[in-house]
């Protein structure tokens, strides 16, 4: 066996030792052994034994036999179809991955280890019970790309493949659920559960055809009302740390038009002016941590002054301190370019534009609850459009947690283990990279402004141009990309730059970031899940370059980030630039943030240590507070399902 596994008598001698990491690693590494020895068998079979061998263990699941007694065969046929159909064979740390996520456990492995073909096998060996196995990526455009190469590993063994994407009609979604496997996002899959559970609210459970109407063409159901998945079975998730993690701080809605009324759009617009008049800390405080803002005395005064004007005519004071505290929120809390854009809506009109705060993509459709949308709508001065109220709502935790069973991969989830095996009884499996990682991690340079970073940033780009080394730079924000372009354009290097718009033509642009003398500027996620080759001679001059200009909130981001660099043994640098007006500093509070600031103004490049091990800081402290916002997220959803079952009503509807 492979030595990245290490010795056979090791690897069973750790299998006895319980339920613990070595013990594990054991008992998978003697299963991929076992899976290696069928292979000089099958590799002598015609393709028609293969399709009976697949047949056979399809007719031994649906009798009843355990998934785990048919795990060495199914894996050793999912390799020897991979081999024959796309000309790849599963490395056996790829095995050991696949029986990882089998065996319920979050499979980590580093960026650049053939996620994607490791997926097939446990995909293929829990689909032949034919309850329909979910495999959960991160955009639409992953989710085609990853069904369309695997499906035919998939189809040559019998089993078939479906594809949800945004915009499908009822009937093409049904038909992809009903399919042996099926991918698509995690947002597709919770919104279509959710859209199912109104139309059984709206029509009743008469979906379910009696024994005539299923051999009689006569049944009234129509059939828009008929849901589009079945039971919630398996699902597999790529990425799993950005999906059950990074996402689980925003519940899943659907919301129901709510058109405002003239009396409405005007408060909003008046609240927003009132707003611009207000002095930070005489008038009101703001909590970076929380994101809002509350009115003082003062404050208070001067919106009873306006009290009296037409455009509040509808609003009592308290409710008028509510809309102003939300404009206020609007103001301070939500950047142009970087929380939203401003773009043009299906119409051609003018609209707010989400971006989502972990990968960078815009969200088209999606609105912030509470009015703050429209308040944001006001302060850019565009028409205030349809409010939503809730029509039915589920947290990503109670989503995936109604799967009979559920297993994921990515590349950073090891800090975050104890929160997903509390959370979604999962356990993080590290698995050892095929090659041994040759990444070096440079230390942080930190400067005291953003503007000494964002300068020290495109000097240290020209320097590694010159030398055509490719760099790939990440950004947080796509204000923050074009500031960093604008500094390019003026030392004339050449330079793509992504802003996360178009995934298919984004992963094009990344997947060639790796040729010599390249420079592409990207938002930390852009083109995720996309493999970097590297160019002629481009590991000789160290492999790519990777530059991030911001240290992300989670740690774990900027892990994703770096994993853009030395893939599959492939040599690789990362350096990270910081300033102390980078927004993480605001962790501290505003006003330590401010004095610090203040304090090392204009000081340059700060060379001590404790300047690095401050952002150190800050992060942990941002992580715990968004571990915090999880659980109290999931203890509000967990207490109103149960108030609403207890009232006899749909705990997700409403």
């Amino acid at each position: 066996m492979s030595n990245r596994l290490g010795p056979n008598w090791l690897n069973r001698a750790k299998g006895i030792a319980g339920p613990t990491y070595p013990a594990r690693y054991g008992r998978f590494a003697v299963l991929v052994e076992q899976i290696n020895a069928l292979e000089p068998k099958l590799q002598r079979e015609s393709d028609e034994q293969i399709v009976a061998r697949s047949h056979a263990l399809r007719q031994r699941a649906r009798q009843g036999d355990p998934v785990n007694k048919l795990l060495v065969e199914a894996f050793a046929l999912v390799r020897e179809s991979a081999k024959r159909t796309v000309g790849m064979r599963h490395y056996d740390v790829q095995l050991m991955g696949g029986i990882a996520i089998h065996h319920r456990s979050i499979a980590e492995m580093e960026t650049g280890e053939g996620k994607t073909l490791v997926c097939t096998l446990p995909a293929y060996l829990n689909a032949l019970s034919g309850k329909g196995v979910h495999v959960v990526t991160v955009n639409d455009y992953l989710a085609h790309r990853d069904a369309e190469w695997n499906a035919p590993i998939f189809q040559k063994l019998g089993l078939t493949v479906g594809c949800i994407q945004t915009g499908q009609d009822d009937s093409i979604r049904r038909a992809a659920y009903g399919c042996d496997i099926t991918y698509g996002t995690g947002k597709e899959f919770g919104f279509d559960f959710l859209r199912d559970q109104l139309k059984k609210f709206q029509h009743g459970d008469n979906h379910r055809k009696t024994f005539m109407q299923a051999f009689v063409a006569g049944s009234t159901t129509a059939e828009a009302a008929r849901p589009v998945q079945r039971a919630h079975h398996y699902a597999i998730i790529d990425e799993a740390d950005s999906i059950l993690i990074d996402e689980a701080r925003t519940p899943l809605i659907i919301g129901a038009n709510n058109q405002p009324t003239q009396e409405e759009a005007s408060a909003y617009f008046g609240a927003d002016e009132i707003a611009a008049t207000l002095v930070r800390i005489k008038d009101f405080k703001y909590d970076p941590v929380e994101r809002k803002a509350e009115l003082n005395a003062s404050g208070r005064r001067k919106v009873q002054a306006k009290a009296g004007h037409s455009a509040f005519s509808m609003l009592t004071v308290d409710l008028l301190y509510e809309y102003v505290e939300r404009a206020l929120r609007a103001q301070i809390a939500y950047i142009r370019d970087k929380d939203y854009v401003v773009a043009p809506n299906e119409k051609g009109q003018p609209d707010v534009v989400i971006v989502d705060e972990f990968t960078g993509r815009l969200m088209p459709g999606r609105q912030w609850q509470d009015g703050l949308h429209q308040a944001i709508q006001a302060k850019e001065r565009i028409e205030i459009t349809l409010e939503t109220i809730t029509a039915a709502r589920v947290t990503v935790q109670e989503f995936f947690k109604r799967y009979s069973k559920l297993s994921g991969m990515t590349g950073t989830a090891r800090s975050d283990a104890s929160e997903l095996r509390r959370t979604y009884t999962v356990h993080v499996f590290p698995v050892p990279t095929n090659k041994p990682s040759r990444r070096t991690w440079i230390k942080d340079r930190v400067f005291s402004t953003e503007d000494e970073k964002f300068r020290a940033v495109a000097e240290e780009i020209v320097r590694l141009n010159k030398k055509n080394v490719p760099v790939l730079v990440g950004t947080r924000s796509i204000e923050k990309s074009e500031k960093l372009s604008a500094l390019l354009n003026e030392a004339k290097i050449e330079h793509q730059i992504l802003n996360a718009k178009n995934h298919a033509i984004e992963a094009q642009i990344v997947a060639q970031a790796g040729q010599p003398g390249r420079v592409t500027v990207a938002t930390n996620m852009a083109g995720r899940g996309t493999d970097i080759k590297l160019g002629e001679e481009v590991a000789r001059l160290g492999g790519l370059h990777v530059l991030g200009t911001e240290r992300h909130e989670s740690f774990r981001i900027d892990r994703q980030l770096a994993g853009r660099s030395a893939r599959q043994g492939d040599p690789g640098h990362v350096q990270f630039f910081l300033s102390l007006e980078d927004e993480l500093i605001e962790a501290f509070g505003e006003k330590p943030a401010r004095r610090l600031r203040a304090r090392y103004a204009k000081r340059g490049e700060l060379t001590s240590p404790g300047f690095r091990k401050l952002f150190v800081r800050a992060q942990a402290k941002k992580e715990r507070q968004h571990r915090k916002d999880r659980r109290l997220l999931m203890h509000y959803e967990k207490h109103r399902a149960e108030m609403r079952e207890n009232m006899g009503l749909n705990p997700v509807l409403g």
